[in-house]
């Protein structure tokens, strides 16, 4: 992948969706004081306006962005368009099972986002986040990486917060990332695990801690299963991809590069092309800037693959 060179200029960010999840990021970004505007973007204008004004309302001490509603006009000369519309997944349906109806709703977002387009980098949240980044790397034409989706930056929060857990250990001395799908086929790379900057295997041996296949196979069922479990307790997910999305949205905006795994249409990494799934990569103030690829052990290429495979299976039947 080449590297980009795009530069970021007047910290303005539009969410297009105003439920749980756009308006959860809002409030992020806005106690995070990481945008100068933020505007709120819905079908329903009045739950944007009602969103907005109670962001406004309870951060007067806490931060300085400027949070409003507005329309589709509002994204031109935006550092970063957030992407949130669709349909939430509901209890016992798999990311996958939205995929005709939110590439329907994405297909009518696109459309206005076009119309109004002059910059910045869009970041694709709703799911699946997978199947609808490669449509709107398609419609939209922009150069490598300046669409990107959240992908599996929160299932390897998740990854490392059940490492952290078995360990004993805050998640601040784990090292960890997910692959693949956001979704079912995921796949944990158990080979660049570290805590306290030593592989795990190594690590566990050293302090008496049991690690083998069923602890592993454990952790990831757990990792896998959360997002379910949150929805079947609560109705939906909305906090933990809000702060995933701070991450990132402070890599663009700022100009501060991190690591995180998401989610990009490869252009031939592993001998992929055309599909959209994550992998470790460099996010800064042009999108997605380099894509790592790195040496993983034999099975976790193998199940990346399958990953690949299976999104592209389903990418081909889908409009």
């Amino acid at each position: 992948m080449e590297r980009t060179s795009y530069l970021p200029g007047n910290r303005k960010t539009a969410i297009i969706g105003a439920g749980y999840v756009g308006a959860s990021i809002a409030y992020a970004l806005t106690l995070r004081d990481i945008a100068r505007q933020i505007v709120l973007i819905d079908i329903d204008r009045e739950k944007a306006e009602g969103e907005a004004a109670d962001i406004r309302h309870g951060v007067q001490s806490l931060g300085t962005a400027d949070v409003f509603a507005g329309t589709y006009a509002d994204c031109a000369d935006c550092d970063l368009i957030i992407i949130t519309a669709g349909r939430g997944r509901r209890p016992g349906e798999t990311r996958l099972d939205l995929a005709s109806e939110n590439i329907a709703i994405m297909r009518g977002v696109i459309d206005e986002l076009q119309k109004h387009y002059t910059r910045g980098v869009i970041l694709i949240i709703s799911n699946p986040v997978d199947i609808l980044t490669a449509r709107v790397t398609e419609w939209m034409g922009l150069p490598d990486g300046r669409v990107f989706s959240s992908g599996c930056t929160l299932d390897s929060s998740r990854f490392v917060s059940a490492i952290a857990d078995h360990v004993g250990l805050s998640t601040g001395a784990v090292c960890g990332y997910v692959v693949g799908e956001h979704g079912d086929g995921q796949v944990p790379v158990w080979s660049h695990v570290t805590v306290g900057g030593v592989p795990i295997a190594e690590y566990c041996a050293e302090v008496g801690i049991p690690w083998d296949e069923d602890v592993r196979a454990r952790i990831a069922a757990e990792t896998r299963g959360l997002g379910a479990q949150i929805i079947r307790a609560k109705g939906r997910t909305h906090f933990g991809i809000a702060t995933c999305v701070c991450q990132l949205a402070s890599a663009v905006i700022d100009q501060r590069p991190t690591v995180a795994s998401v989610s990009t249409v490869l252009r031939g990494e592993y001998g992929i092309r055309g599909t959209a799934l994550s992998m470790p990569s460099v996010v800064g103030g042009g999108g997605v800037q380099l894509r790592i690829r790195e040496r993983w052990e034999a099975e976790e290429r193998r199940r990346f693959h399958a990953s690949a495979d299976a999104l592209g299976e389903m990418l081909a039947k889908l409009p």
